[in-house]
């Protein structure tokens, strides 16, 4: 059955539009075939691997294999490179930062941090570096005439855990 619309008149109580029995009897046709067709919807579903139905009930559900994610599905956020404009280390915009840095002092800051992400900051320059109120320095210190690798822990809103490792 093809939508049924109701004729509502030109103007309000002009006499033009359907009569109320025949407009609710379209709404309850309309409703009937949506309830008695979602079912349909649901079982004309293929249901291959990752997605499984449940013909009983109509469940939907979609799973992920173990290993399933290739590292080409992964978005920019963790597949990529950046120089760090300032001294601002946005999380959400790359895997590894690198920065040369030369005022001193240099106090970086992290944005766009969450719980869990761990991030790598590649930073050069002679000067003093420091890191957000909140972060421990759990290995190495910071040599300013060689590379140095940070890598920073994301333990919890403000708590970040960084190490330190310096090129040979």
């Amino acid at each position: 059955m093809a939508k049924q619309v109701i004729n509502i008149g030109t103007t309000a109580n002009d006499g033009t539009g359907d009569p109320l029995r025949s407009a609710f009897d379209k709404v309850n046709d309309n409703f009937t075939e949506l309830y008695s067709d979602d079912a349909g919807d649901v079982n004309s579903i293929t249901a291959t691997a990752p997605i499984v139905r449940d013909s009983a009930t109509g469940n939907v559900t979609i799973s992920l294999a173990d290993d399933g994610i290739t590292y080409a599905k992964l978005g920019t956020e963790f597949t990529t490179s950046a120089v760090v404009s300032a001294l601002d280390v946005d999380f959400s915009s790359a895997q590894v930062f690198t920065k040369t840095v030369s005022a001193n002092p240099s106090a970086f800051t992290f944005s766009s941090a969450s719980v869990g992400m761990v991030k790598d900051l590649v930073v050069t320059g002679n000067v003093v570096i420091s890191f957000p109120t909140g972060t421990k320095i759990v290995a190495g210190t910071y040599d300013g005439t060689v590379s140095n690798l940070i890598q920073i822990v994301v333990a919890g809103t403000g708590d970040y855990w960084v190490s330190i490792s310096k090129a040979q």
